[in-house]
Parts: C-alpha cells; sequence; structure tokens
C-alpha cells in the first residue's frame, strides 16, 4: 500500500493466494487527523486498480502518500553486500515516499537507461534509433533530480539523513561509519556539465543540457562496449566503516548493523517531516544478538505503530507488547 510492490518479489503474481484471480487489500489509514479508507485490487497479468473511500482514482500511483511505511527485513543485507543496484533502489523507495511525484519520473529514468543499453550493442546505422529513448531519459532524470526533498538536498555528506544514519551506528557499535551519495560524474567540457558539478544549477532543463552533452561525449565508447555509460544508473551509495568501504570488510554483525542503521535514519527523516511512519520489523531479531535486539526495540517502542514478524515468538524482545496474531494454515488467529 505504502510502495505499490513487494520488498520480496517483483512480480504481482506471489501476492496472490493459489488458484484465487485476485488479491484486494484494504486498510484504514489516519493522517493528518483525517481517516482515510484505501484499497488496492492486484490482478496478476492485467493493471491493477486502487480505490479511497470507495471512490476509483485514476491510477494506483494516485495513493502513493497516504500511508508512509520504513520496512527493516532480512533482504536488507543487500544494502552493504549487494550490487550498487540495491543502494539505488533504497534511494529511489525513500524519494518516492517524500516525494511521491516522483515515482514516473524514476520508473521512466530506469526504463530508459536499460532500454539505451541493447541499442548500444547495435551498430552505428541502427543505434541512431535510440536517440528519442536518450532524449527522453534526460528529462525525465531532471524532474526527479529537481523534486522537492530530493537526493540533491537530501543525501550529500553532512545531510539531515546521513548524519542520523551516522548517529545510529554509533549507538549501536560505538564506531565510526560514512554514508555518502554520489552521483554519475558527468563527462565533457560543456557549459551545462560545469555548472552541475559547481552544484550551481539544479533547474532541469540545466540538468537535461548537461546530460545530453555527457550522451553526447560518450556516445562512441558506449557504442564499442555496449553499455550505457552515463546516467543515473551509475550512481553510488558509499558506505565506509572508518576508512574502508563497508562492502567486503563489514562483518556479518556489522553488516546487519549498518543496514539497520540506514533504515533507521530513514525512519528518523520521514518521522521529523510531520507524518508518523508505521515501523514494519519482518523476522529480523532472529538475526541479530541480544545487544542489538535491545537497541532496535528502544526505538521501535517509540514509534506510533510498529508491525513485527517472527517464526519465533520468543525472538520478540519483552519491551514490545501488543496484539499478537498466529499465521498458520491460512488462517489468521489473534493470540492474546
Amino acid at each position: 500500500m505504502a510502495t505499490l510492490a513487494s520488498h520480496r518479489v517483483a512480480a504481482d503474481a506471489p501476492l496472490v493466494r493459489h488458484g484465487a484471480q485476485r488479491a484486494i487489500v484494504r486498510l484504514a489509514v489516519v493522517n493528518a487527523d483525517r481517516e482515510l479508507t484505501v484499497e488496492l485490487e492486484i490482478t496478476p497479468g492485467k493493471a491493477n486498480r486502487a480505490r479511497v473511500n470507495r471512490g476509483s482514482v485514476g491510477r494506483p500511483r494516485d495513493v502513493l502518500g497516504i500511508l508512509r511505511t520504513v520496512l527493516f527485513a532480512p533482504e536488507d543485507l543487500a544494502l552493504v553486500r549487494g550490487d550498487p543496484g540495491e543502494r539505488r533502489k533504497f534511494l529511489d523507495d525513500l524519494l518516492v515516499q517524500r516525494a511521491p511525484g516522483t515515482r514516473a519520473c524514476a520508473r521512466t529514468t530506469t526504463r530508459c537507461s536499460s532500454s539505451a543499453t541493447p541499442c548500444s550493442r547495435a551498430r552505428p546505422p541502427t543505434a541512431a534509433r535510440a536517440d528519442p529513448t536518450r532524449t527522453r531519459c534526460p528529462r525525465s532524470t531532471s524532474g526527479t533530480a529537481t523534486s522537492p526533498g530530493t537526493a540533491a538536498s537530501s543525501w550529500r555528506p553532512g545531510s539531515t539523513w546521513s548524519r542520523r544514519c551516522g548517529r545510529g551506528w554509533r549507538r549501536r557499535t560505538r564506531g565510526r561509519a560514512g554514508v555518502r551519495a554520489r552521483a554519475d560524474r558527468l563527462p565533457g567540457g560543456g557549459r551545462a556539465a560545469r555548472r552541475v558539478r559547481r552544484r550551481r544549477a539544479r533547474r532541469p532543463a540545466v540538468l537535461s543540457e548537461a546530460l545530453l552533452e555527457a550522451m553526447a561525449a560518450r556516445r562512441d565508447a558506449e557504442l564499442d562496449r555496449g553499455v550505457s555509460l552515463v546516467g543515473p544508473h551509475r550512481d553510488e551509495l558509499e558506505l565506509t566503516l572508518g576508512e574502508l568501504p563497508a562492502k567486503g570488510y563489514a562483518s556479518h554483525g556489522e553488516s546487519w548493523s549498518f543496514a539497520l542503521s540506514l533504515r533507521l535514519g530513514s525512519y528518523e527523516l520521514l518521522r521529523g517531516e510531520g507524518s508518523e511512519p508505521v515501523l514494519i520489523l519482518d523476522d529480523v531479531f532472529a538475526e541479530l544478538d541480544r545487544a542489538r535486539r535491545e537497541r532496535l526495540a528502544e526505538t521501535a517502542v517509540r514509534a506510533e505503530q510498529v508491525l513485527v514478524t517472527a517464526a519465533v515468538a520468543e525472538d520478540v524482545p519483552g519491551e514490545l507488547v501488543g496484539a499478537r496474531y498466529s499465521v498458520a494454515d491460512g488462517e489468521v488467529r489473534r493470540v492474546r
């Protein structure tokens, strides 16, 4: 409901009970002292539909922003140990929660980056067909980069979010950690590229011009190598332990602490903007030692609403009290 996607699978089919034609997710959300009933109808192979207060909305993405969530799950180890794409997706998802209108721009940018690569493998006469895609990509990218609350202002070194991630790490490990978003360095000596590199211009027109200049400068190299060498798909979220990169140097426990710090930093950022997000902890306590469990529980008890899943009830710290449900054999039963 918060992201229009599952954190485990890319397709919608696994979200529907086997043998059923569709699934419906319905919930009541209290947002800014106003209660809304939101409903999503998930139909594999077809467009999903959304309703708000029993009235249809034009597009499912129109419900984005009604509910904000921060999810911490075992898959989050990929934020530290995985490829740069995992960290870019993490930033994209956080961006969409802060500014829902950027979802279309982010998806268009991703499609443009991936569709330009096959064109780059073609010989020059055919490669000209890539030009419309490459023209559309700078427009969508610049729209994302200049939207309110985007990476340009939130994820630079020393930003509110990165400071909170660092403080969260120090509270959990008493060590030093660094979080820094590194944007793709635009090649070329054009005026627009120089202005962007000097951080003097964030307007969509200037960013689009700079991206087009960079694409033109690397066009021959792209055709030779068969990959797209310019664009947001080259960005990276750099995580460091002291002077060393976290990927490859962080232990299993340190990787967990880093991933947890990223998520809780995001939680504090969203919370500081006036809308309390729902904190979701998906089967993570079994993966944490006792000290990390206690520190996570300290944050969880301060949240307005927390959803916790666990395979073993004893894995949940005693500080987290509330309603408990058992999910087994296709049934949900309240046990406390």
